[in-house]
């Protein structure tokens, strides 16, 4: 699903970009997703090509130095985490693991100063561990051109491991993960739009809003999507809390006239009552919108 862009309402992965970047790296294990949200940022993302072609062996990856292999394996010899660049600096230069957090500092604040007493010290722990002067220089820049974007790779971890969880969601339980998104967003017309959409491409019925059937927040009926009362603009949550209790109570609304009996008028004004209308909230009951529409100025007078 993800290899597909298919991420809308994905934790971390549903930007249009990030998508478009999913449909490149098809990933296929969590690190691809640890990686890619360590990546997809800026400075960083100019390296998720790079990622991407050398995940599906279209170019080579360089480990920089023998002794490196095992530390950038994993991303392809792309310097991505901050982790790596520690175990770098640990393992060329014999770094003890305090040096190589305050390297990663340096280079992330990018004081020249502080960073030329580092390269100083890399370089001659380098060359005390037999690596070629002008290698270890030259690591050491690349090195401080990726720190100074590096990621801290247990963060996106956590991240990842949130995004996989609610891409199975998606994928496993597509109509429930729909309206779980949409009760979060009711209030953001623009972004339940979003979802509509997505919702129908994935092949997701969303039917309207209905006093019989809709609740307060969206859910899940034979396999569709209930479209959630206090969605509607201009309603109320408290009063559409109202209607839900009172068919839960007294059973389905038989018609326009039962409702208007057994609704308390001084929750829903005739705004809410017309938006209801608009909405197709009352179809069930009453097929013809513009009717229930002018019944608002009855509804306000005798409810």
């Amino acid at each position: 699903m993800l290899g597909q862009g298919n991420a809308v309402g994905v934790f971390q992965l549903e930007s249009t970009g990030m998508r478009a970047a999913l449909k490149g790296l098809k990933p296929d294990t969590l690190e691809d997703i640890i990686a890619l949200v360590s990546l997809y940022r800026p400075g960083p993302m100019e390296n998720i090509p790079t990622y991407i072609e050398r995940k599906f062996g279209r170019e080579q990856p360089d480990y920089l130095h023998d002794k490196l292999t095992d530390v950038l394996k994993e991303t392809y010899g792309v310097i991505i985490y901050q982790e790596q660049v520690m175990q770098i600096a640990q393992i060329l230069s014999g770094y003890s693991l305090g040096e190589a957090d305050l390297l990663r500092r340096a280079m992330g604040k990018k004081k020249k100063e502080e960073m030329d007493k580092q390269k100083l010290r890399f370089v001659d722990g380098a060359e005390k561990n037999n690596v070629d002067k002008a290698k270890a220089e030259s690591i050491f820049e690349l090195v401080a051109k990726f720190a100074g974007y590096g990621f801290n790779k247990s963060h996106a971890a956590a991240y990842a491991l949130i995004a996989y969880q609610t891409a199975w969601l998606k994928a496993n339980h597509p109509a429930e993960f729909f309206a779980a998104s949409m009760s979060l967003d009711r209030a953001n017309t623009d972004k339940l739009a979003v979802f509509m959409k997505d919702a129908r491409r994935c092949d997701i019925d969303v039917q309207p809003p209905n006093v019989n059937l809709s609740e307060a927040d969206f859910t899940v009926h034979d396999g569709a999507v209930i479209y959630a009362l206090s969605a509607i603009k201009n309603v109320g949550e408290q009063a559409m809390g109202h209607i839900v209790e009172t068919r839960l109570a007294g059973g389905p609304f038989t018609d326009i006239y039962d409702f208007a009996e057994r609704i308390d008028g001084r929750l829903i004004g005739k705004r809410g009552f017309e938006n209801l209308a608009k909405a197709g909230a009352f179809d069930e009951i009453h097929p013809n919108r513009a009717q229930v529409f002018e019944m608002a100025d009855f509804w306000v007078r005798y409810s």
